[in-house]
């Protein structure tokens, strides 16, 4: 057999999920590899989270009751339990006693915030950048970790299998490949941003962890919930883009995610007649639940022809100075309002998993958005995403330490077609892109769902037939694009219930939901 390494626990990506797994699983006495396609820190979707993490605080109960309410009654109730039971403990173990992260305080006290859907102040931040104060300490902390080893801009290809196990993944980087053994395989590979025109994930968000677990033959559920930011700065339409090797990246339109802590902590909705409307979609108004919200930010945008996010009640700049400086940056006078508009943010569906992160394959595990752990169902509450990728993690990594290692055939990667068309992977991710955009977005259609469904077969197909003869990065990225793509509509198409973030359009295309 050609070269190859080994390790104890080979952990895929390199947000909040995986480091945690990565920690767990140190901590448990097992050599650890790290392999991440991102570069640090911004390429892992952690590094941009903003709102911060919820924690139970003194009323697990009550944290629990706003999850399943948010989820429009979906989410898995034990599933539930798992996170606000571990919640207090998995953020002092972890960010305060071993990150030392240094959380807004208000006097002596932390300075808990409140987003929409959630009925008690229980987020603990940092300004609004949140997610870049936890994963820089914890990168850093897992470099100094003697039994942890990063592997920076590593991708991972395909996943060794056999009869049911998972074995380790072909690992590449720099242009070579080659398998990397494992006793366990831990994915934590983020979001599905890469399939949308616009985004709040960062670049290389395409899925690769579903498409490797659902093509080993993982199970795979509720992809169809797709959740959509509301407040995100308008900025220009121009999308994502690729760079000059075809790879997904995101273009510098200028937009950025507003905060849900802005609203939470008074700001307003305006459309473009300088009317305030979310009283008039759910008694929540502006903090109602992020399904909702989205909805009713895009049907007020084409209605009137423009949503700003009004920032007069707050003392903005004192309140949250990144995002202030960030408006200033992009030229935006936040006191006239910060034109929003809906993007893409996070799936709540994934690789399908228990209270361990086991998926349904021997010895591979799933944590963070790549998972599907029940705690979401149809709509994710705020700042719990952070949360859940903790707890989980820290539960997988600790269930995969102590396997052995088996050294089996790997799959047989090809390099045998030098004749890739020039902007192959551009070209195709701009029509997969066109297609969810129009078709598997924000509200959806029966009949366009078909007609997506039609055109990402196609797509898959032509995609697979140089993934078979030719190993380069942008293709195996496009076809996680694909395969992630297809299963987003294809369980769409199967939901006949709107429900969260999966709404159907009607004859009265009412944004919000029909129990309210």
């Amino acid at each position: 057999m050609s070269d190859y390494t080994e390790t104890d626990v080979l952990v895929v990506g390199s947000g909040i999920a995986g480091l945690a797994a990565g920690l767990a699983a140190a901590r448990a006495g097992a050599d650890v590899t790290i392999a991440t396609k991102a570069t640090r820190p911004e390429g892992a979707s952690s590094w941009w989270a903003q709102g911060g993490i919820a924690v139970a605080r003194d009323d697990p109960a009550q944290f629990k009751q706003d999850i399943l309410t948010a989820s429009d009654g979906t989410a898995d109730p034990e599933a539930v339990d798992v996170l606000v039971e571990n919640a207090n403990d998995a953020v002092e173990d972890v960010l305060l006693e071993t990150l030392d992260v240094e959380f807004d305080e208000a006097g002596e006290e932390f300075d808990f915030g409140r987003e929409a859907a959630h009925s008690a102040d229980r987020i603990l931040h940092v300004d609004a950048a949140t997610g870049r104060a936890i994963h820089v300490p914890f990168l850093n902390h897992l470099d100094a970790h003697d039994d942890v080893e990063v592997l920076d801009d590593t991708a991972a290809l395909e996943l060794i299998r056999h009869e049911g196990r998972v074995h380790g993944a072909v690992l590449e980087a720099d242009g070579d490949f080659e398998p990397h053994y494992a006793g366990a395989t831990v994915l934590a590979t983020g979001g599905i941003g890469d399939l949308y025109p616009r985004s709040t994930n960062p670049a290389g968000s395409t899925g690769d962890g579903i498409a490797m677990a659902a093509l080993a033959g993982a199970d795979v559920t509720d992809m169809e919930y797709v959740q959509f930011h509301p407040t995100v700065y308008a900025g220009s339409e121009a999308g994502n883009a690729s760079n000059r090797n075809g790879e997904a990246v995101a273009a510098d339109d200028g937009s950025f995610l507003v905060s849900e802590a802005v609203r939470g902590e008074g700001a307003l909705l305006r459309n473009g007649d300088g009317e305030r409307f979310m009283p008039d979609y759910h008694a929540d108004a502006e903090l109602a639940p992020r399904d909702v919200v989205a909805r009713a930010v895009a049907t007020e945008r084409e209605a009137t022809g423009d949503v700003r996010l009004d920032v007069s009640p707050l003392d903005f700049a004192a309140e949250f100075p990144g995002l202030a400086q960030r408006c200033e940056d992009h030229g935006v006078d936040w006191a006239e309002g910060i034109p929003v508009a809906p993007a893409e943010h996070y799936l709540c569906g994934g690789v399908t998993v228990d209270d361990r992160g086991r998926t349904t394959l021997d010895r591979l595990y799933a944590v963070g958005e790549c998972a599907r752990t029940g705690v979401h169902g149809a709509n994710r509450l705020a700042s719990t995403s952070l949360l859940e990728g903790l707890v989980w993690g820290l539960r997988a990594g600790r269930a995969a330490a102590g396997n052995d290692v088996a050294v089996i055939e790997a799959p047989e990667l090809l390099e045998r077609d030098p004749d890739l068309p020039a902007n192959f992977a551009r070209e195709k991710f701009r029509r997969l892109r066109r297609v969810m955009d129009e078709y598997v977005g924000l509200e959806r259609d029966t009949d366009d769902l078909g007609r997506a469904m039609a055109v990402l077969r196609r797509l898959k197909g032509e995609v697979d037939a140089y993934t078979r003869t030719r190993t380069a990065r942008s293709l195996y990225e496009l076809r996680s694009a694909a395969v992630t793509a297809l299963l987003v509509a294809r369980q769409a198409a199967e939901n006949e219930q709107s429900v969260g973030c999966h709404h159907l359009a009607t004859d009265e295309g009412s944004p919000a939901r029909a129990d309210d």
